[in-house]
């Protein structure tokens, strides 16, 4: 019987793991049940009844400055509300200080007062605290370098608006045990002496994003903002307030504003079958990744020859890695990100090493010179030079007509940040092309035997599944395209695999190896 590899028993357990986390997924969205014999609070809106809406700010400083900016009577909480407000900045605020914003709901018939202290002490109220400002780098930080030259600009966070602030609250008609109320919802579980839970009232982080945030300048006096409340369910609050508090330790472990705010994306407005959905394809396309990493490091590091395989794919490779890392890096992106890029970076080098036949050791680099040039890699060279050179006739000039409009209607932090994007850019764009060497040597040896299929397989998959999620989740038009560009050239090299089949029976009589022949080629041969 032939046992398992470690590889197959892997991934079994990866898929067990992701399995147990959809299903407990499922489970954040299942209301407790309240058996015979525990103590169990009912919702205190079960019996419908009237709330008024208060809104005040205050800017944090000595006086407090708070004031009411907004009131709404027998407010409708089982409908979506969104009001625009204006908001008054003050001095303290426009030197680089903030704003808390405060959300206060009481009962209509109970209302004596508009006091915010009173308010919030009076009976069955509920209320939630956050800041409506963040500090962040403001977008001045970038320049035309042409046109504003020697400009000093600064970098430092400086105050923003959130000019969208949203708040939500479960209007589940639900009873809760006292011996199983859910952790996430412990701070915000406020009970009355009827046994009834207050209205579960919390900030919506999720739908509060930087692309939201306004910058205010020691010249701005007033802004809008939108006041957005979201009626929602009991499973789809717990599950956002579980999100919410993972976001947050996220940062302790590397992460950025800016790599939580595209997670943000992908969860807001997202009903349970997609989140399983996007955590499955999610999970798989993980697993891919690895899959094709592994296995594309098990080819080159076995691999002897060059024959059939571009060289100049894997200095592009190289290139274009190291690039994309360096503009990880000049954008401050979280290690997490940085990291794997990083490693990334030196596997495309081993590779050009490998290519080379070149080793590192104490005493430096060495070149392996012992084997000569056989006739398949000289003809291979000469293929992938004569392609490279069609391709430069086309590709050089599109790269420096989109790195001058760069340079002349966009800008930038730096010299040095423009020259890097300039790059990346053309890498993202146009690095498909440097796929197109490979396919030419194919089509001039008639041959496929050479290429890693197996990564490249995964790889495959990997591509159609990012065109799945460029159907499903917003992005600009340009990345969406960029998605499908690459299915066109994996599309040629299947049908450049069915056109010239390999024959992976023939046994070398040397090394007692199996060698990857074309049929075709070999029936030629033989006649």
């Amino acid at each position: 019987m032939m046992r398992p590899s470690w590889g197959s028993i892997s991934t079994v357990l990866f898929f067990l793991f992701i399995f147990k986390s959809i299903y407990s997924l499922f489970g954040i969205f299942q209301v407790p049940v309240c058996n015979k014999g525990d103590i169990c609070y009912k919702s205190y809106l079960h019996t419908n009844p009237k709330l008024d809406l208060y809104v005040f700010v205050s800017d944090n400083s000595r006086s407090g400055n708070l004031r009411e900016i907004f009131h709404l009577n027998n407010f409708d909480y089982k409908s979506i509300l969104e009001k625009q407000i204006s908001l008054d900045i003050s001095k303290n605020v426009r030197q680089n200080g903030s704003i808390t914003i405060y959300s206060v709901l009481v009962p209509s018939k109970s209302r004596q007062t508009e006091i915010f202290e009173e308010l919030i002490n009076l009976p069955d109220s509920s209320y939630i605290k956050s800041r409506l400002t963040k500090y962040s780098v403001p977008v001045s930080a970038t320049f035309n370098l042409l046109q504003e030259k020697g400009k000093d600009v600064s970098r430092k966070p400086v105050t923003h608006l959130r000019s969208r602030y949203s708040v939500i609250m479960c209007t589940d008609d639900i009873v809760i045990p006292h011996s199983a109320v859910p952790m996430e919802i412990m701070n915000d579980f406020r009970v009355n002496r009827k046994k009834e839970f207050l209205p579960l009232f919390h900030n919506d982080i999720i739908n509060m994003r930087l692309k939201d945030l306004v910058e205010i300048t020691p010249l701005t006096t007033n802004l809008n903002f939108t006041y957005i409340y979201t009626p929602t369910s009991f499973g789809k609050m717990r599950f956002l307030m579980q999100i919410g508090l993972t976001l947050k330790q996220t940062l302790d472990l590397g992460f950025t504003e800016k790599d939580l705010d595209e997670v943000k994306g992908v969860f807001a407005d997202t009903n349970l079958y997609f989140l399983c959905l996007t955590m499955f394809v999610g999970s798989v396309h993980l697993l891919l990744d690895f899959l094709s990493f592994k296995n594309d490091v098990s080819f080159w590091r076995s691999h002897k020859s060059m024959a059939g395989l571009s060289t100049r794919s894997v200095l592009w490779r190289a290139f274009s890695q190291t690039i994309v890392f360096l503009f990880l890096l000049d954008e401050g992106t979280s290690l997490l990100v940085v990291v794997p890029s990083g490693i990334g970076t030196l596997i495309e080098f081993w590779k050009v090493s490998k290519v080379f036949k070149t080793t590192l050791s104490w005493r430096g680099l060495k070149f392996n010179r012992e084997r000569n040039e056989t006739d398949e890699e000289k003809k291979t060279r000469e293929y992938d030079e004569e392609c490279m050179r069609y391709l430069s006739y086309l590709l050089y000039p599109l790269c420096v007509a989109a790195a001058v409009y760069s340079l002349i209607y966009q800008p930038h932090k730096s010299w040095y940040s423009w020259t890097i994007n300039s790059l990346v850019n053309g890498v993202y764009a146009f690095g498909f092309l440097f796929m197109l060497p490979q396919l030419f040597i194919n089509y001039r040896l008639k041959s496929v035997a050479a290429l890693p299929w197996r990564a490249f397989t995964y790889r495959a998959f990997n591509t159609f599944i990012d065109d799945i999620f460029a159907f499903i989740i917003t992005m600009p038009i340009a990345h969406r395209v960029a998605c499908f560009r690459d299915d066109v050239v994996f599309l040629i090299y299947l049908y450049q695999r069915w056109l010239y089949p390999v024959d992976k029976t023939r046994i070398d009589s040397i090394t007692g190896e199996s060698v990857a022949v074309d049929k075709k080629e070999d029936k030629k041969k033989e006649n």
